[in-house]
């Protein structure tokens, strides 16, 4: 339940980019596991965030803006509406798109690589925002990106890209801070990877993982 004792209804944005292109600094990795090892990652990635972004109590609703037919699949499968990313010009349109799609007066962003994340820690950030500002951000754990956008009734202004945090702030944005580990914990890197397992990564995440181990290990 969030810190004020009041669950409110937002609706939730996920990009998911086509697996193809999707996460590629974490190729260093992936290529030396077996198969399809790397569209495996990303789409467990992106079913653990949907999957504690679904049951925070303070979401009514998940909406993931994706082309990928995998993808789609996942989302749908836990319960998410999925949307085409029908301007297909970037992250930014595509997350504009998804917001005007939820509609409603409390709408986020959320990155769709946040493993760790537990639906409590979304809670107060979400119930932080609606008290805080009409757009408010989450930095990522290096303090440079943005793992959480937030507006009450107006528009998202969604700023994602290089150098994030900044230009969300730049655009008028109120930053959050707070104890919430797993919102600010998304994965580019491997080492991102591990900071994240070292917190605690959810079923889908976890699960890929270890049977990625034990084909690496031939057990």
């Amino acid at each position: 339940m969030c810190s004020h004792g009041l669950v409110r209804s937002w609706s939730i944005v996920v990009p998911a980019k086509r697996l193809a292109v999707a996460k590629t600094r974490l190729r260093p990795l992936t290529t030396t596991l077996p198969g399809t090892a790397h569209d495996e990652l990303v789409l467990a990635l992106l079913a653990d965030t949907v999957a504690a972004a679904g049951a925070c109590p303070a979401v009514g609703a998940v909406v993931v803006v994706t082309d990928d037919t995998a993808a789609t699949a996942v989302a749908r499968g836990l319960g998410a509406r999925t949307v085409g990313d029908e301007p297909d010009r970037g992250l930014n349109p595509a997350l504009e798109h998804g917001a005007r799609e939820a509609g409603g007066p409390l709408v986020a962003a959320l990155s769709s690589d946040l493993p760790a994340l537990r639906p409590d820690e979304l809670a107060r950030a979400l119930d932080a925002a609606a008290t805080t500002a009409p757009r408010c951000f989450v930095s990522d754990a290096h303090g440079t990106g943005t793992t959480l956008l937030t507006a009450v009734d107006t528009d998202l202004g969604p700023r994602f890209g290089p150098g994030s945090a900044a230009a969300h702030r730049a655009s008028g944005a109120r930053a959050l801070s707070g104890s919430w580990p797993g919102l600010v914990q998304d994965v580019d890197t491997e080492a991102d990877l591990r900071a994240a397992q070292a917190l605690g990564v959810g079923p889908h995440t976890a699960a890929l993982l270890e049977r990625l181990r034990g084909a690496c290990t031939g057990s």
